[in-house]
């Protein structure tokens, strides 16, 4: 099996790799390319909904230790690229139903990107990443590697979904269904965004920084042992909290915070509508 068979050579590296060791790395990245292949999956029993895939983490590091370096340049005297012979860009067409604005974007190969996809410019997928159907990735937007983002989200300007090879159990950043992230928003260290949430403007979402919940009254955070999962049709506006002692307390300080200021409704569904003119 293949999983099996990426585990072994990950795990026993060969003096040199021969061309059966290509062979299969391909049949692995056709898995990412497919979808079939996934670094993290819904899984209903977990805790938080998804499970990660290490073998699948270890294939796409596989595929760097493999890689020689070689010029992939289109026009190597105006502007030349150089990168590893085993993630070239990825090969679309008309047919596979993804929209591409001219104007620089990339799209690695080894990831899976859903019909009904628009890609403005410029903007950027990694490899091992996931992009839903029907999803829209704007302007200087980044997917880093192994991120995973739903169908029919909206993955605004220079918003940035981290991304995460190692270590190889670590969830990667999940973007559900229906998602909104809106301009200049980061999303970092494996947080899960539920489906159908909204993530205002400017909003930092990491392991280190609480989100305060206003409508349950309670604080959510990340632990030990679980990532930081924003609840789903949650609306996430960027805020701040006082520094209650000390020097912080003393100088007026106050440090950013998100906060849940309502979950969606009605009236945040029409303000999010116009997007779908766009598609």
């Amino acid at each position: 099996m293949l999983p099996t068979e990426i585990e072994a050579l990950f795990d026993l590296r060969p003096d040199g790799y021969q061309e059966e060791h290509f062979r299969l790395f391909q049949r692995f990245k056709d898995a990412l390319n497919g979808g079939q292949a996934r670094a993290a999956e819904p899984d209903p029993s977990a805790a938080t909904g998804w499970r990660v895939n290490g073998w699948v983490k270890k294939g796409i590091l596989l595929g760097f230790r493999m890689g020689a370096i070689v010029d992939m340049s289109v026009d190597s005297s105006r502007q030349p690229f150089f990168d590893k012979a085993t993630y070239p860009v990825k090969r679309l067409d008309v047919d596979s139903g993804v929209r591409i604005v001219p104007g620089g974007s990339s799209i690695r190969d080894g990831c899976y990107i859903g019909r009904g996809v628009t890609c403005m410019p410029p903007m950027f997928v990694n490899a091992g990443a996931w992009v839903g159907d029907g999803t829209m990735i704007d302007s200087h937007a980044l997917v880093g590697s192994c991120a995973q983002v739903g169908r029919n989200c909206h993955v605004s300007a220079a918003a940035q979904l981290g991304g995460v090879l190692e270590p190889v159990g670590a969830m990667p950043v999940i973007i559900e269904d229906g998602v909104l992230v809106g301009g200049n928003c980061g999303v970092y260290e494996g947080t899960i965004v539920k489906c159908r949430a909204v993530l205002g403007t400017g909003v930092i979402l990491n392991r280190s920084t609480p989100v305060y919940d206003l409508v349950a009254g309670s604080v959510l955070a990340a632990t030990d042992d679980m990532p930081l999962v924003i609840p789903e049709a949650a609306v996430v506006v960027a805020g701040a909290r006082a520094v209650t002692r000390g020097h912080g307390k003393d100088w007026g300080i106050s440090v950013y915070t998100p906060v849940i200021v309502k979950y969606r409704d009605e009236k945040t569904g029409s303000r999010t509508q116009l997007e779908e003119l766009l598609r």
